[in-house]
């Protein structure tokens, strides 16, 4: 099975099993969570603070024409970051083909519940990634939440592994972005059902596209900073305990009644994503003088307009 993993060249497989296990250890533990508390069946709350509100509800009408917009858009920055071996190129990558996974998830009848709640959940999930990234290129650092100053940053200065790359825009998308994307669209249905079953049914399509990306990133991006013997199983765990508790997150926002209580939400959201940004940029930083960028610089320029060389779901898309 593919594995994903930070790359620690020229140590000795001592300290590459420490490093496994203190990266587990750093993710957190997946598994053991209780049930997750109900959503309050609340009237829909106001946006929350100046910086959040702002950021636009594109498809408030939940239409299927919004995901081919995300697509669209997402394809055209990943040709730009992937052709010029940008290190911002693998989260890229990452989050398109998990989109034209969604869309291929969404299109079987009977998927989803609801679409029209998934189809905005969507487009506001990547609203949030796209502004992020946009401020952070503006020179606006004020506005870009910590930890996606931490991924944008890290990827910047060419000192992380693939696969660190990869979970920092990963950590910040869904440990920091996600609890106020579900929040602003709805914990509950109009009938007062939980939109969890839906929310949950993403971790499928997460399961399903996981080895044909890895196997197109390490073709395609970087041949050495994501094998080195974490198994797929293991990182698609911590993912989904990622959801988990984004979800809990968006339930504790949904339920705080006064100001003070939902400042202590969002303080506990965003140094939490910041602390794992912290522990997993430590892991896998590269080592000078064993191992660095040049590596991957010289693979991606020669191999990054390769196919994908494992199917998806929805079929082998173009490169570009």
């Amino acid at each position: 099975m593919t594995s994903i993993i930070i790359i620690f060249r020229g140590r000795d497989m001592g300290w590459r099993a420490a490093a496994r296990a203190l990266l587990v250890a750093t993710l957190g533990v997946t598994g053991v969570l209780p049930p997750a508390p109900p959503a309050a069946a609340a009237p829909p709350r106001p946006a929350g603070p100046t910086a959040r509100a702002a950021i636009p509800d594109t498809c408030p009408d939940g239409g299927a024409g919004c995901v081919d917009d995300t697509i669209a858009r997402l394809r055209e920055q990943f040709a730009t970051l992937g052709r010029s071996c940008d290190h911002h190129a693998t989260f890229a990558l990452a989050y398109l083909r998990t989109t034209q996974g969604f869309k291929w998830g969404r299109d079987q009848d009977g998927y989803f519940a609801d679409n029209a709640w998934v189809n905005r959940e969507g487009a506001l999930f990547a609203e949030y990634y796209h502004r992020a990234y946009d401020d952070w290129a503006a020179g606006r650092r004020s506005a870009v939440p910590a930890a996606w100053l931490a991924a944008l940053d890290a990827a910047r200065s060419r000192r992380l592994s693939g696969a660190g790359d990869l979970m920092l825009g990963m950590n910040a998308h869904i440990n920091r972005d996600l609890p106020y994307v579900l929040e602003r669209v709805g914990l509950t249905a109009p009938d007062g059902s939980s939109r969890k079953p839906d929310h949950d049914k993403v971790n499928e399509i997460l399961a399903a596209v996981m080895d044909p990306l890895l196997a197109e990133l390490l073709a395609r991006l970087d041949q050495d900073g994501f094998d080195t013997g974490i198994p797929t199983s293991t990182v698609l765990g911590v993912i989904v305990g990622w959801r988990e508790q984004a979800w809990r997150n968006a339930v504790r926002l949904a339920n705080a009644r006064t100001p003070f209580a939902r400042a202590f939400v969002e303080f506990d959201i965003e140094s939490s994503a910041l602390a794992i940004a912290t522990g997993l940029a430590t892991l896998t930083g590269y080592v000078p003088p064993f191992t660095g960028p040049g590596p991957r610089a010289a693979y991606c320029a020669e191999h990054n307009g390769a196919a994908p060389p494992v199917a998806y779901p929805f079929g082998v898309p173009p490169a570009y």
